[in-house]
């Protein structure tokens, strides 16, 4: 009997939401997020016969592939000397906005581990085990260090408040 794969890219329109949603909480909204975002949909097209079912949903496959991109990304703008996305200016914004603002800056001063997990979290919407299988941990470990980052931003926010 031959199994026929099922495409992971038979939907894009929702992974393309999820994952620009992904980018953007690790890149800041914008230009940069939808050259990423564009980069990712290019390679999953092109190694979309890689996709294997049996190791995850699609969504977890193209946040992989973004993973990746934004790494690669960063290794190309450290090799060249590009300085980080700019933060938004401040003006006459609404207080919600401001506190997007004031939680994405707390968001980037957190380690590495912690800021991938809120954005895996948060931004791509994954569940802990989407997670677990995306970073090869195990679903409680996945809630035990996302309740910690959680911990750490609630610190961050609060020491910035005071």
């Amino acid at each position: 009997m031959i199994r026929r794969r099922r495409d992971p890219l038979a939907d894009p329109e929702p992974l393309i939401r999820r994952v620009y949603a992904y980018v953007a909480y690790r890149l800041g909204e914008g230009a940069e997020a939808e050259d990423v975002t564009s980069d990712v949909f290019e390679r999953a097209v092109r190694y979309r016969a890689s996709y294997d079912p049996e190791r995850g949903d699609p969504i977890a496959w193209v946040i992989g592939i973004a993973r990746r991109s934004i790494e690669d990304g960063r290794a190309r703008s450290a090799a060249v000397g590009s300085v980080s996305p700019e933060t938004p200016a401040a003006g006459n914004l609404e207080e919600d906005v401001i506190q997007r603002i004031s939680v994405a800056d707390a968001v980037g001063r957190l380690e590495t581990r912690d800021r991938e997990l809120i954005a895996l979290r948060y931004g791509a919407d994954l569940s802990a085990a989407q997670i677990g299988v995306l970073l090869g941990l195990t679903t409680n470990a996945v809630d035990v260090a996302l309740h910690r980052a959680r911990e750490r931003l609630r610190s961050t926010i609060e020491a910035e408040e005071a």
